[in-house]
């Protein structure tokens, strides 16, 4: 596959406009909201900032990167599970799965590659979760895309993602938006940098505050989002 082809297919599965459903998940930032922590620009600024520095950093670069290192597909099979067990908060953990089996299809009918089809089957038997970190590893890896690419679009796919989210949710002007997104692109580029040093005995390192923001959100009396 050509570069060119390559950054085009990067393109379309990192594109907000993906129906993968991410347009109905937090993450747990609307936790925040409910208790009046994250009203604001700069709170949700500041909460973007750790939740890149945390959670995307040592969960889905890793992932990401794990899946690139990754012999052969049993390896991926693995980290799946590994992935999906290890999500603590059942809401983010199920949203994983949603988000990534949506993934997953729309890549399969565009960019299929053996170990994609080989996902898709075992997704399909019940025999892999289909955790979202990993099915977009598989899916870049099969564009060719180089890692260190792979890893950034992702995370800033789910920069922006969020951000439209809590323009919607707390709410935010369009503006505003478009300030926190251009604010987060050096907290991408310092976490893809850090992701480079990290290893399986790395994932899951975040913050205990976020796990448990997450975890409240399942009981929360109002909600937006299913996460």
């Amino acid at each position: 596959m050509g570069r060119l082809e390559s950054l085009l297919g990067v393109m379309q599965l990192s594109d907000s406009a993906l129906p993968t459903g991410a347009f109905s998940h937090s993450l747990g930032f609307e936790t925040y909201m409910a208790r009046g922590q994250l009203e604001t620009e700069e709170e949700f600024a500041q909460w973007m900032q750790v939740f890149i520095e945390q959670q995307l950093t040592y969960t889905d670069a890793i992932a990401i990167r794990e899946v690139y290192r990754a012999e052969t597909f049993e390896d991926v099979a693995d980290l799946d599970e590994l992935l999906t067990v290890s999500a603590l908060p059942s809401q983010v953990r199920e949203a994983s799965i949603t988000m990534g089996k949506r993934l997953l299809a729309i890549g399969m009918e565009s960019y299929e590659g053996e170990w994609v089809q080989e996902y898709s089957r075992r997704v399909k038997d019940g025999e892999m979760f289909g955790h979202t970190a990993s099915v977009w590893g598989v899916l870049a890896r099969t564009l060719d895309v180089p890692a260190d690419e792979a890893v950034t679009s992702h995370l800033y796919a789910c920069t922006i993602s969020l951000t439209q989210n809590a323009v919607r949710a707390i709410p935010l002007g369009q503006n505003a938006g478009q300030r926190i997104i251009r604010r987060a692109q050096p907290w991408v580029l310092a976490a893809v940098k850090t992701s480079r040093a990290l290893n399986l005995e790395d994932l899951g390192a975040v913050s205990p505050g976020l796990e448990i923001a997450q975890m409240h959100h399942e009981r929360q009396r109002a909600r937006l989002f299913m996460s």
